[in-house]
């Protein structure tokens, strides 16, 4: 039986990486950060890129991760490697947070993270409108493009609700290479670790 190893290879002319597009690891990426993870990108540009990995939920909310954080159900996702130390926030309030920063559409990272405490804490907020992440994902100049160029990420297109609205994490990978369609929605059939089949 032949194999179309074609299957795994990324079609580099697909979607470049840029702010507001996410990055979906391969099936067999390794690593318990990226295994299966959907990236937002948030920065790119000739220094490097960041991004938060959106399907990752760890099983502790908020205000029990932050001590003097208002009573809020809201998930927490590993946002990646780098600073898992520090919370990081997307929101989709625009400039009610003031310091955001415009990612895409109605998406914003960052800002006031006292205003945002303030808002939540009378009521202004919703879980919808906003999403916690304990570190976050970041390359080095080149370091992303040639992660791309060895087939690790696909490249797409994605909206504000998927970012937002989307809380099943752990269907977000299989839903997102369905999406795209055509041999990409393949790689949902296959195992995280082929070894085991």
């Amino acid at each position: 039986m032949n194999l179309n190893i074609n299957l795994f290879k990324i079609e580099t002319n697909h979607v470049a990486p840029s702010k507001g597009r996410m990055l979906i690891a391969e099936p067999f990426l390794p690593g318990s950060y990226f295994n299966r993870s959907i990236v937002l990108l948030v920065a790119h540009s000739e220094k490097g890129a960041v991004g938060f990995i959106l399907n990752k939920k760890i099983e502790y909310p908020v205000n029990e991760i932050l001590g003097d954080f208002p009573d809020f159900e809201s998930d927490v996702c590993i946002g990646g490697p780098v600073s898992t130390d520090t919370l990081y926030f997307l929101h989709s309030l625009g400039s009610l947070i003031p310091g955001s920063v415009h990612v895409k559409d109605n998406l914003y990272w960052g800002g006031d993270f006292d205003e945002v405490k303030k808002l939540i804490s009378e009521g202004l907020i919703l879980p919808t409108q906003i999403r916690f992440f304990l570190g976050y994902s970041g390359w080095d100049d080149g370091q992303l493009e040639d992660e791309i160029n060895e087939n690790s990420w696909l490249v797409s297109e994605i909206n504000d609700d998927f970012v937002m609205m989307d809380r099943q994490t752990k269907s977000m990978w299989v839903h997102a290479v369905r999406d795209i369609g055509g041999k990409y929605s393949l790689w949902e059939h296959f195992p995280e670790n082929p070894s085991l089949n």
